[in-house]
């Protein structure tokens, strides 16, 4: 006998130890910053980048998505009660019904946030190291996609951000997310949807960049991946239940209507990257320090 339908029920916490919570959110969170970070370090080897520079990127980028991220859901999502509740926006806890807070983590991460804290991030590390800022922001528009997998099967593992019911074979019964009506029939695995599709942008590009049908410092690498994640983001989001009561009553949601302006950035950095190709005014990457010394050995 077939299932027509896919029971969830997975307890999004690990374990609990003295009231601190271990859980797959935080755990795929940061192992996707680390597979981001490894990936990057083949791509700076490859292009005769200074390890030591990843390192302050890895720092830069870290900060600047998760703060960002943090930030764009609280400022983006629900203004009026986090502008009132500082506390809780900056640090992992809620305020109780008796007036005490209690330890919960950072619930609630916006993806647009991060993209913006990303970019800011990428600026500040860009005239710290001299690197260049479009050349930067290309080799971390390979990677993005990557994290955006991580981050969307963890959402998956929390059971948030469900779809809409559907009689599809391959539907969800979330079992914990009593907070829907009603909350015990198949829906849309939305989360999943998006994870594989920003893994199968992930594959599309670093295949692209190394076949060498993209190039570096272009700005097209940058702009094919912030478009096709938000233009998928955009087109999911139809099928998806408001993140926000508010959200219920709009012809496009917070998340499509944040998407509209990174599809068209995504869209002036192709056609910019086009120009500056055709024109040739792309410089040639330095090679690696070893293929350095074995051209000087070779003119001796």
């Amino acid at each position: 006998m077939v299932l027509s339908y896919i029971t969830w029920d997975i307890d999004p916490e690990i374990v609990n130890i003295l009231g601190i919570s271990l859980r797959y959110y935080g755990i795929l969170f940061v192992g996707g910053l680390v597979t981001c970070v490894y990936v990057l370090s083949k791509i700076y080897k490859r292009e005769g980048i200074p390890q030591e520079h990843l390192e302050k990127l890895t720092i830069y980028g870290a900060i600047g998505v998760f703060v960002g991220a943090r930030l764009g859901h609280c400022l983006f999502y629900d203004p009026t009660y986090y502008l009132t509740h500082i506390e809780e926006m900056l640090l992992p806890i809620a305020k109780s019904y008796d007036g005490s807070y209690k330890f919960i983590g950072y619930q609630g991460l916006a993806s647009h946030g991060g993209a913006i804290g990303l970019i800011i991030a990428i600026i500040l590390y860009a005239r710290k190291t001299k690197e260049s800022a479009l050349k930067t922001v290309d080799m971390m528009g390979i990677v993005a996609p990557l994290q955006g997998f991580f981050i969307r099967t963890a959402n998956l593992l929390n059971s948030e951000i469900v779809g809409q019911p559907t009689d599809a074979a391959w539907g969800f019964i979330f079992v914990r997310a009593t907070y829907l009506s009603p909350h015990d029939v198949p829906r849309h695995p939305t989360q999943l949807y998006e994870a594989l599709c920003y893994l199968l942008f992930f594959v599309i590009l670093m295949f692209a960049c190394r076949k060498k049908w993209l190039k570096f410092q272009s700005g097209i690498v940058f702009g094919a991946s912030i478009t096709l994640i938000f233009i998928a983001r955009f087109f999911i989001e139809f099928i998806k239940e408001p993140q926000e009561e508010f959200e219920r009553y709009m012809a496009l949601d917070m998340g499509q209507i944040l998407s509209i302006p990174f599809i068209l950035i995504g869209i002036g950095f192709i056609i910019y990257g086009i120009y500056r190709t055709k024109k040739g005014i792309i410089p040639v990457s330095a090679p690696p320090k070893s293929r350095r010394r074995e051209i000087r050995n070779k003119k001796r």
